[in-house]
């Protein structure tokens, strides 16, 4: 949703509507943010039909350098990643000839079978050219000769080169052998792409001329609307109708198909093989071709003329949920240069164009923003309660691992689609119903509107756009229901973000993102021009969503505050870490109605993508985000779940952490180590009503000076407790827990617990759940009743605290049940695996007991009930 430092990724255009008007064609080869997959839902997630056209191509982003060649990049920022004709760092001699000749007949044989729907794309668009021809001559023409050549213009010769092509190509495929070239037909048909200038510079009047003609001429019309396109050669279906007018756009979309598969075919050709210079020489053709179409794209891509004549730009669009009615609505808000619109998808059925309605707009001139301590309460939304959420999360996750599983397998493509479909509504229902921070605007002659939004960060993006709009003499006006139609009209060509955040419209080959434990630590800060009251959060994106996992200490009354605060926050599939700065607000007045908040000044905002090659190392990676011309310094590095998950025994038996807690109670002659005692009672004492708390993480400094005090047993031990943040002692009871030699609920009876929990008769589970707990050792019982108690408690503060059962379920299932390393081994496979399948089950386990009514040790000990389980 926001764009911030974002990984720029290739945009599926599911529409010809994308196509822009007036000349603005070429933004087609220029990406800007990433895929999302919107069409398929109206805004309140009812399913709507696909328009055309279908199997539209990827399109890659051109990333062009004054001083450099094109080069076809993956990347927004900084142009690490760019992909130049040069070989990628795999293909220096010495990789596995066989493998990689081996996926270029993968990838030859996946371009020839799009090769042959294409020939019969434009094939079937030939078709009725020649009896219109032979019509125009008559004293009844449906079509004029200059209509017919203007429509199908270079369609023929575009069909000759590809017919030509695919006919020297496909021999090759077929007779595979290791030294078989084809390097000189990808150079010819480099050379050739002149014919698609010549076709793209026509496309728009084609499209208008053949519009007007299926407006004026029944005949044509019905032409046009039932084209018949033959199936591949092994497909069942002989034909499939498509229109015109969809069959006209798939030159534009097939033009870049080659530059990505010469970048694939040169990653999997090694050096010296006499194709690679020749492929090489066709990548450069290809570049340079889009890059020459690509020049002065911006201003006319976001352009759009008034009926007046005027210039109005796009400056920013994206996904957000309005309140409306009391309900919850998924909305396409659009940031003009003097107006916002908020629009939805209109529902349209099979092959029409899919269009936005308007909603609402206010001129810039008229919006303000309401002060926190101005705008009335919002109006009543009835919210997901966190357990919901969380099992839509185990849900999602769930079906991520049984794609995999059927992709693995080979499964059927129907049952495929079926999951994803399942994960979409998963995901969708997720980010309709997980935004809580809310973002008010205000026409100042009308009503308020009430967004809610997952992020800060988000919230002062939209309000940092409109401010700086506002800060031009904009006049106030009306839309008429015909300039109100243009305008809405226009936001699906000019629209940057196509589709919605979630995982289900990525591409295969995108980042699954990192799962593991990101830790950070937040150093400095410099550039304040007065002295302030200054504190950082870090947020990192999960589930498509923005969530807020760490927060440093008030600096006060400094222009250059010192943190250097580390913290250890988990991820799940994130793929960006967000800093933001600010000034704390001690003024009780300015409280914010929505949410009881009062209000801190947010001094700067950064975001930087979490590259998988540059984190996942053993050292520490320093850097600095710049914000509004304040600078932070942090440094971060991330550890798989694998690896930071693991259950080390101290080598030290005098202290607590790493040591069996039969060891720790037996020499402190306790039943709950004095170590969870005293952190457990400092949390309820002080901590019980602090947001978030379990949930945001302590300072691992601090963290790791409380681990110490404690294994030292060290007489200063409440004295340093009581001076310390309340985060911090919460971290140490976790990482306490985290770090025992064997989980709390044992290695042995983990394959038990996993049995118990799945048991779907409520007398069966409830039977083998307390017989479960009765077999624990005492120690690892009383300590585990102890904490049970202890978190219903904190629950119980929800409406305060923000932590649900199922909450502190997620937080704390895992670190009392995960298995130590040599039992889990048989468990873990993938990353994704150890989220979807064994953590869901551990918060579960949790959850049941701490659903259940009291459970006393002695009331357990005393009912012996028979139940038969091999433990």
């Amino acid at each position: 949703m926001a764009a911030g430092g974002r990984r720029r990724r290739p945009l599926r255009y599911q529409s010809l509507a994308a196509l822009v008007e007036d000349s603005q064609w070429p933004f087609l080869f220029l990406v800007s943010d990433f895929s999302y997959g919107a069409d398929d839902y109206d805004g309140e997630g009812n399913e709507e039909q696909k328009g055309p056209p279908e199997g539209s191509e990827t399109m890659p982003y051109i990333d062009e350098s004054p001083t450099m060649s094109p080069q076809l990049s993956a990347r927004g920022q900084g142009g690490g990643d760019s992909i130049s004709p040069t070989p990628p760092e795999g293909l220096a001699p010495g990789v596995e000839a066989g493998k990689g000749l081996e996926m270029r007949k993968l990838v030859l044989s996946g371009f020839l079978a799009s090769e042959e729907i294409y020939i019969n794309q434009l094939e079937a668009l030939l078709l009725p050219m020649k009896p219109l021809k032979a019509t125009a001559t008559t004293s009844q023409p449906v079509l004029t000769i200059q209509q017919i050549e203007t429509i199908f213009y270079k369609i023929q010769d575009i069909y000759e080169i590809h017919k030509e092509f695919y006919d020297n190509l496909c021999p090759k495929v077929q007779q595979w052998d290791s030294q078989v070239t084809m390097g000189h037909l990808f150079q010819k048909l480099a050379s050739q792409l002149g014919v698609y200038k010549a076709f793209v510079d026509n496309y728009k009047v084609a499209l208008e001329t053949a519009e007007k003609c299926s407006q004026s001429n029944n005949q044509f019309q019905k032409i046009s609307e039932e084209l018949k396109v033959k199936g591949p050669k092994d497909s069942k279906d002989s034909h499939t109708s498509v229109t015109m007018e969809a069959l006209l756009y798939k030159p534009i979309d097939r033009v870049t198909r080659s530059t990505l598969v010469l970048h694939d075919l040169l990653k999997h050709t090694p050096v010296d093989h006499p194709d690679y210079p020749l492929l090489q020489d066709a990548l450069r053709i290809s570049q340079n071709f889009l890059s020459s179409i690509n020049e002065d794209i911006d201003p006319r891509r976001t352009a759009v003329t008034t009926p007046k004549g005027e210039t109005r730009q796009l400056v920013k669009d994206g996904f957000l949920v309005e309140v409306s009615e009391s309900s919850r609505k998924l909305r396409h808000v659009f940031l003009f240069t003097d107006v916002l619109l908020c629009a939805k998808l209109k529902k349209t059925s099979a092959g029409k164009h899919q269009q936005y309605d308007c909603k609402w707009y206010i001129p810039l001139a008229d919006l303000v923003f309401p002060s926190p301590e101005e705008s009335e309460a919002s109006p009543q939304v009835h919210p997901f309660p966190d357990h919901e959420l969380e099992d839509m999360k185990m849900k999602i996750s769930a079906l991520k691992s049984e794609i995999q599983k059927e992709k693995a397998n080979k499964g059927q493509s129907r049952a495929i689609e079926r999951l994803k479909k399942k994960m979409f509504e998963n995901e969708f229902l997720l980010l309709l119903n997980s935004p809580t921070i809310p973002f008010r605007i205000h026409n100042r002659n009308g009503k308020s509107y009430l967004f809610l939004l997952s992020s800060d960060y988000e919230r002062s993006e939209w309000r940092e756009a409109i401010q700086k709009l506002q800060k031009k003499d904009l006049q106030a006006f009306v839309l008429s229901s015909v300039e109100l139609q243009v305008l809405t009209g226009s936001c699906f060509k000019l629209r940057t973000v196509h589709n919605i955040p979630v995982t289900s419209n990525k591409d295969d080959d995108e980042s699954p993102g990192l799962y593991g434990f990101l830790h950070v630590i937040v150093h400095s800060a410099k550039g304040f021009k007065q002295s302030a009251n200054l504190y950082c959060t870090l947020e990192v994106d999960s589930f498509g969503y923005f969530v807020s996992k760490a927060k440093t200490r008030v600096f006060r009354d400094t222009t250059e505050p010192k943190w250097d605060e580390e913290f250890e926050i988990e991820l799940e599939g994130s793929q960006s870490l967000r800093i933001l700065c600010y000034e704390k607000c001690y003024d009780k007045t300015k409280v914010n109605k929505d949410n009881n908040e009062i209000v801190d000044k947010i001094m700067g905002k950064g975001q930087i993508q979490l590259d998988p090659q540059t984190v996942e190392t053993k050292n520490w990676h320093t850097d600095v985000i710049e914000m509004n011309g304040i600078k932070v310094e942090f440094s971060m590095k991330f550890t798989s779940r694998d690896m930071s998950l693991k259950r080390t025994p101290s080598k030290k038996q005098t202290g607590v952490f790493g040591v069996k807690i039969s060891v720790v109670t037996k020499r402190e002659r306790s039943k709950v180590p004095y170590i969870v005692r005293q952190c457990v009672e400092e949390v309820e004492k002080r901590g019980i009503e602090e947001v978030g708390i379990y949930r945001i993480s302590g300072v691992a400094t601090d963290i790791q000076a409380l681990k110490a005090v404690f294994d030292a047993n060290n007489k200063d031990i409440l004295l340093m407790l009581s001076d310390m943040d309340i985060n911090a002692i919460a971290g140490t009871l976790k990482l306490y827990f985290r770090e025992l030699p064997e989980p709390l609920l044992t290695d042995r009876l983990y394959p038990a617990f996993m049995e118990g929990i799945a048991l779907s008769d409520p007398a069966a589970k409830e039977n083998c759940m307390m017989h479960l707990l009765r077999t624990l050792p005492d120690p690892n019982l009383i300590t585990f009743l102890f904490l049970l108690e202890h978190l219903k408690r904190v629950a119980e503060k929800e409406p305060i605290n923000k932590m649900s059962l199922h909450n502190l379920a997620t937080v704390f299932g895992p670190t009392l049940l995960r298995p130590s390393e040599v039992e889990s081994k048989a468990h873990l496979t993938s990353a994704a695996d150890i989220w979807s399948h064994d953590v869901m089950a551990q918060v579960q386990v949790l959850l049941y007991y701490l659903q259940h009514p009291p459970i006393s040790f002695a009331e357990l000990k005393r009912n012996t009930l028979y139940f038969s389980t091999d433990v």
